[in-house]
């Protein structure tokens, strides 16, 4: 690309998309230039012009992807947009970031995918989390190799706390048809997201998710799951809306270490030698390895949504390495559709999932939706948000 700036447009100007439009305000966005927005919201789309008079503005994102303006998009809108949109932009030509998830179900994230590896074009998520230097150590630490496989990780990310009035605050909310489901794909996708990145994905998953177990909604606001790794290794992933104070830990065991992010901080304890070894050949039954405790040196860093997106611009420009890759994001929503599978048909859920099946499954979900004959307006009046992220 021979200009010195990526022209991009916003779809969406809710929570997030309205954080987009203010990072460039804020002149955090050196190679962008924002050129138009797009919102079926007028209210939206007036508050868009007070920001930035010079914005072209367009009622749906059809007309904002054909218009010619951009070389790019930025997709803000509820989760079911995420990938027609996205592949409507890369028939068009264009480059897409999306924020997360990917989308709802993984039948309509491949097709998405695949639509971008046609295209040829950048695709990007925002998976910010990514950015942050906590779970940057982690990953480096586990992916360096030093310390051997994954024998186990535990997560409990329960710091998620809602009301019913959160709840109560838009018709698509906590609904299968607005959102496609509760905490796992309204507060935990970057978590999600995190656990694949830095341990990979899992083989099996067996999950219960409750339904309305907190809260007056039809999706789940309190989930177990355990996980099954090829190597043998095990997981478990405990999240909730209704836990207060709530807790974010997360346990890595290595074979010759322990990994524990919590605070902000991140603990390390190395082991003098492998467990496996240790344990056959060591003479007393109650003996233990010697360990060092250490508190992993950290950079600090954490651009966040500002580093996702400056990265998309240098990808596009020069080639520059993505935050996180698009097509990575139907691995976070793996996890959530074979947990929900899981906790729908009571069994065990062998990876990759039975797609048509998910879909099968996900469509009696929203037959059955209480809140289904609001929902389809209050979706389309809400656009532009993100569900409170």
């Amino acid at each position: 690309m021979s200009q010195q700036k990526v022209r991009y447009g916003i779809i969406g100007i809710g929570n997030m998309g309205s954080g987009h439009l203010r990072y460039f305000k804020q002149g955090k966005l050196p190679e962008m230039e924002l050129v138009a927005v797009a919102d079926i919201n007028p209210e939206r789309l007036e508050w868009a012009a007070e920001q930035l008079p010079e914005l072209k503005l367009f009622n749906t994102s059809d007309a904002l992807i054909e218009s010619g303006l951009v070389d790019a998009v930025v997709i803000a809108t509820p989760h079911y947009f995420h990938p027609p949109i996205a592949i409507k932009a890369f028939e068009a030509g264009l480059h897409v970031l999306t924020e997360k998830p990917a989308g709802v179900y993984t039948k309509q994230v491949r097709e998405m995918n695949e639509a971008a590896k046609k295209s040829g074009k950048t695709f990007g998520i925002v998976y910010n989390q990514r950015t942050n230097c906590v779970y940057r150590a982690m990953h480096d630490i586990v992916k360096s190799g030093k310390y051997g496989e994954i024998r186990r990780v535990n997560w409990v990310i329960t710091d998620w706390f809602r009301t019913q009035a959160y709840y109560n605050s838009g018709g698509w909310r906590a609904t299968w048809e607005g959102e496609g489901g509760g905490v796992l794909l309204n507060q935990c996708p970057h978590n999600l997201d995190l656990w694949q990145w830095i341990c990979g994905m899992p083989s099996k998953i067996r999950a219960v998710c409750r339904e309305g177990k907190w809260h007056d909604i039809e999706v789940e606001d309190d989930v177990m799951i355990y996980a099954e790794y090829p190597n043998g290794a095990s997981g478990v992933f405990i999240t909730t809306t209704g836990d207060c104070p709530g807790t974010n830990r997360l346990e890595i065991t290595l074979d010759r270490a322990k990994l524990v992010s919590e605070d902000g901080k991140v603990m390390l304890w190395e082991l003098s030698e492998g467990t496996d070894e240790f344990c056959r050949n060591a003479t007393e039954g109650f003996a233990k390895i010697d360990t060092e405790e250490i508190e992993v040196e950290l950079d600090g860093k954490n651009p966040q949504h500002i580093g996702i997106l400056n990265a998309f611009a240098a990808h596009i420009l020069r080639g520059e390495p993505l935050v996180a890759n698009g097509e990575e994001g139907i691995n976070g929503l793996t996890i959530s559709n074979a947990a929900f599978l899981s906790s729908w048909l009571g069994k065990e859920i062998v990876l990759p999932i039975d797609e048509e099946l998910y879909y099968s499954e996900l469509q009696k979900k929203i037959s059955a939706s209480q809140g289904k004959k609001e929902v389809k307006e209050s979706v389309q009046s809400d656009m532009g948000s993100t569900f409170g992220s």
